[in-house]
């Protein structure tokens, strides 16, 4: 996790935005010694964004499981699983 002043994103933006798509991490940026903002390379954003979708997506199978609805097969779940993750295989490319 990196943390910097949030003066730094105006007088070093290059640095800043050079280091979010080096790590691929987000950088936090202080007001006053206090959290203020969270910077990330778009490409890094996306990735996350994937990710949450599909743990709500998971996530809402799982209570469906477990409130007694049947479910895919285990193929069809297959099918769908290597889909999702040539998807982000080819989104990390």
């Amino acid at each position: 996790m990196q943390i910097k002043p949030s003066a730094a994103i105006r007088q070093n933006y290059n640095e800043i935005a050079a280091l979010c798509r080096t790590t691929n991490e987000p950088v936090f940026l202080t007001k006053n010694g206090e959290g203020d903002l969270v910077v990330m390379d778009m490409d890094t954003y996306a990735r996350r964004e994937k990710m949450l979708k599909l743990r709500e997506e998971l996530l809402s199978v799982e209570e469906d499981r477990a409130s007694g609805m049947s479910g895919a097969t285990p193929d069809d779940l297959e099918s769908y699983l290597d889909a999702v993750i040539g998807e982000a295989e080819h989104d990390a490319v």
